[in-house]
């Protein structure tokens, strides 16, 4: 056999070669939000895919809501998702085969309800018209600060919109306010004001938080994945927390993630200063992840679901949301800290 033929005999080979090499690798989608926690770094960056090597193929795709993450989970298109309290709680309610691995973020100033400059207090908000995403842990703390304040929905107007198109309705004078985060919380804050913060609804009975879950199949599929998964998500928290310099307007980081979500990075390090990240020492505790059915989430979600009920927003509730929260994964990096 002449050179020649070996030549095309391995190019042959290579030919068929490749597309099984290619087509070995193991995918994961990774459902985001609009926002800037400190993570949105590697998605940016491309760290965290790269982290992975040849053997993963990392998608992150942007939603505009938990509820449209928990829809696109449930139709088998995502694995994992950053979601909030208030769908997550709705969505474990139903039964869907999800478990929070990480707690992104607690409550604090980056969610809040923001009014026209001639609200003066909760008072002045009878016959108004308000506005958060649909089942969004806003939607959640809307009608719960109305709640706290001896207002219904009856005495305020409230309309369920996604967040994007909450904006433009503020822009166009069509509502009064909107419990939002950012970066629509920076756009209405523009020429509103806050009227409430997030923390503040959480402080008076009805705490949210946002987290990573991922479905009960990819977890028990893929253990090791999702361990480093939540490392390297840690790790950009703990980097902000401890290293502020790599956070400035002229960093890399922020510069990136101004990129991915919009905004200027002055726009993003105002967004990530009112972030509350949550320590890894802290998450696998009964304040957080653990404690079984009296843990911290588990107990959030269903005192948020027994409130979506009331709402008439859920049919039912469970006696027990443990079965929906795994803290296998921040205990394990917890040991090996």
């Amino acid at each position: 056999m002449t050179v020649k033929s070996l030549s095309s005999l391995f190019g042959l080979v290579v030919a068929f070669a490749l597309p099984a090499q290619a087509g070995a690798a193991n995918k994961v989608v990774i459902a985001y939000q609009t926002g800037a926690e400190p993570y949105f770094a590697g998605i940016a960056t491309g760290e965290i895919a790269r982290s992975f090597g040849p053997d993963w193929e990392v998608e992150f795709r942007r939603f505009n809501s938990g509820a449209d993450i928990f829809a696109a989970i449930s139709s088998g298109s995502v694995q994992i998702g950053a979601v909030g309290s208030s769908p997550y709680a709705a969505v474990a309610s139903r039964g869907l085969d999800v478990k929070g691995i990480y707690v992104t973020a607690a409550a604090g100033e980056s969610e809040a309800l923001v009014v026209r400059k001639d609200i003066a207090s909760s008072a002045d908000l009878v016959g108004k018209k308000l506005s958060a995403a649909p089942v969004s842990t806003d939607h959640y703390q809307l009608l719960a600060y109305l709640k706290q304040e001896g207002l219904s929905e009856k005495d305020t107007q409230v309309i369920a919109i996604p967040q994007p198109e909450i904006v433009a309705a503020w822009k166009r004078g069509d509502i009064d306010g909107a419990f939002v985060w950012d970066p629509a919380l920076a756009e209405l804050k523009k020429d509103g004001k806050v009227l409430v913060t997030s923390g503040e609804v959480s402080e008076r009975g009805a705490p949210v938080f946002t987290a990573f879950v991922a479905t009960g199949d990819f977890i028990g599929q893929h253990p090791d994945f999702l361990k480093k998964f939540v490392g390297l998500i840690d790790g950009y928290s703990v980097d902000f927390v401890q290293h502020p310099e790599n956070w400035g307007v002229d960093s890399e980081y922020v510069t990136a993630i101004a990129r991915l979500q919009g905004g200027t990075p002055e726009e993003i390090v105002a967004w990530n200063a009112s972030i509350v990240t949550v320590p890894l020492a802290e998450q696998g505790t009964a304040a957080w992840l653990g404690g079984g059915a009296d843990g911290a989430v588990a107990r959030t979600l269903k005192d948020t679901a027994a409130f979506l009920k009331e709402q008439k927003k859920i049919t039912a509730v469970l006696d027990d949301y443990s079965p929906f929260v795994d803290p296998q994964f921040v205990d394990a990096l917890k040991v090996t800290n």
